[in-house]
């Protein structure tokens, strides 16, 4: 009776050793190639290269070396046919039980920093390995497909259950070796995809959507407990919330992430539009920022974001754009929240939050800033997807349409709270004021259907800190009805797009109340 064969051929070389010496005490031969084969007969194990098999040697610096009848004959002859394997035996080939194979780091290579060459790059792209991966796979019945370092223990279990025979191995796991080796392949394309789409396509939305993740998550559930809910995180070089470490607390809830998400999208749009302040801190409530702040210090801006709404704010989600500070920690005491997400905790302010042992403190260093790639979206039938980034006004093109214009501090404060209501929930008003040391919102009024409705949501919550202060509106107001309301609770100036085919009648109010219009042209749905 013919050994059984196994063909190991990696790039992460992590546990191969063990995973050859124990098929060799099970009596297996081994194939290999390259640099794989080298670093198992420096092991001291038996390896049979695949030149020798193919009676070809590689070529072109290795880009062919498997690409040959003699090694998948091997793997897709179908053991059940009398055909195929008299077919296999005239040829002088025989069968390969077991494939182990994983394949170039094109993902770690794109995502490098300062970027791969595009020649570099190419040479990333795996031929063989995908092709030996799938063409196992598709066999799986007859042979075992192992592509990750942390199968060898299930498969050598298995194999050392039967005495080493490959029918050890049931059909079970091997459908299970073969689902995961599918998915490693389509992650694969789907990851070279994309890239070269980013490298060699000068649009900016991509003609197909090809999602490329690693394993998922599974979360405790999702919006709600009947829910199930994961957490797929980006393959390649973990980023975002993917590389973000928790300190303490249960895991992350499928609401959680989406929190997260929005708070730090906000706290990275403020760090980059707000670059006249030192510190600025946002207050995420059921993913809309029910208080947002930027000041000269982290204490002050968390004071002056919860001041924006702390009824709201109870169990809320935070985001600082700067090491959290021991006084930050003392200001926030015992106040109830969800996750504090920021690039880092000073050790002393990690001991005081964690005083609660139901608050997650979130770090991610790099905090990164709020790129503009495209998002992507799920609906029936179909996918949306669009550029998605901090506001992208040009100031310079914003003009003044009342007797009243905006100051230099008015300016900035318009500023500020343009990068607010680009993340709450349309239709959105929200109201912003100067502070000692910064600005803040006093009042928001997300989610809508009415505009002057937003204005009334918005003013109630504000209180008698609307007073002096500006209203920013998300798009144009359709009637005058929006400022009429903003002039009863003390409102002084307006930030829109404008737009309207009422424009006329929305400035003639405003200046007849005395108050600076500013249309920036830009508007900032968010549905």
């Amino acid at each position: 009776m013919e050994r059984p064969r196994a063909l190991i051929s990696v790039w992460d070389k992590t546990g191969i050793e063990e995973l050859a010496a124990s098929l060799n005490s099970m009596d297996w031969e081994i194939l290999s190639t390259g640099g794989t084969a080298s670093r198992l007969r420096d092991s001291g194990i038996e390896v049979t290269d695949v030149s020798e098999v193919t009676g070809h040697p590689e070529i072109f610096d290795g880009r062919v070396k498997t690409l040959h009848p003699a090694v998948h004959g091997g793997i897709l002859v179908r053991r059940d046919s009398d055909e195929d394997m008299q077919t296999l035996s005239e040829l002088g080939y025989a069968g390969i039980d077991l494939v182990c194979v994983n394949l170039y780091p094109f993902e770690d290579t794109a995502a490098r920093d300062p970027p791969a060459s595009e020649q570099e790059l190419i040479e990333m792209i795996d031929i063989g390995g995908p092709t030996m991966v799938r063409s196992a796979a598709k066999n799986h019945a007859d042979v075992i497909i192992v592509t990750a370092p942390e199968q060898y223990a299930m498969v050598l279990d298995a194999l050392s259950e039967s005495n080493g025979k490959p029918s050890g191995v049931g059909l079970e796991i091997r459908k299970a070796l073969a689902l995961s080796a599918f998915q490693s392949t389509a992650a694969y394309d789907s990851a070279v995809s994309n890239e070269l789409w980013r490298r060699f396509s000068e649009n900016r939305i991509p003609n197909r959507i090809h999602a490329s993740t690693g394993e998922g998550r599974e979360l405790r559930y999702g919006e709600n407990p009947h829910q199930p809910a994961s957490f797929f995180p980006d393959s390649g070089a973990p980023r975002g919330l993917s590389a973000a470490v928790q300190h303490g607390g249960k895991p992350l809830s499928y609401n959680n992430y989406l929190d997260l998400d929005a708070a730090l999208r906000l706290a990275r749009s403020l760090t980059q539009t707000c670059d006249f302040a030192s510190h600025s801190c946002v207050v995420i409530k059921h993913t809309n920022p029910c208080g947002a702040a930027v000041a000269e210090s982290q204490a002050s801006a968390w004071e002056n974001a919860l001041a924006s709404d702390p009824e709201s704010a109870f169990g809320c989600v935070i985001a600082f754009d700067r090491v959290v500070g021991k006084e930050t920690a003392e200001a926030i005491g015992k106040h109830f929240f969800e996750c504090i997400i920021a690039p880092g905790y000073e050790p002393e302010a990690l001991d005081l939050l964690a005083e609660s042992k139901n608050r997650r403190m979130i770090s991610l260093e790099p905090f990164g800033e709020y790129s503009e790639e495209p998002k992507i979206r799920q609906v029936q039938g179909g996918w949306l997807s669009q550029i998605q980034g901090p506001p992208s006004i040009d100031w310079e093109k914003a003009r003044s349409v009342t007797t009243r214009s905006l100051d230099e501090e008015g300016l900035k404060l318009a500023r500020f709270g343009t990068s607010v209501i680009a993340e709450v929930q349309s239709n959105a008003i929200i109201l912003v004021s100067k502070t000692e040391t910064g600005f803040a919102t006093v009042g928001v009024g997300p989610g809508q259907t009415s505009r002057v409705e937003a204005v009334r949501i918005a003013a109630r919550r504000a209180g008698d800190r609307a007073q002096g202060s500006m209203m920013i509106s998300d798009a144009f107001f359709p009637f005058r009805d929006g400022i009429d309301k903003s002039n009863e609770i003390g409102i002084t100036s307006v930030v829109q797009p404008g737009g309207s085919i009422r424009d006329d009648e929305v400035i003639e109010a405003a200046n007849e109340f005395g108050m600076a219009m500013l249309f920036t042209g830009t508007r900032l749905f968010r549905h």
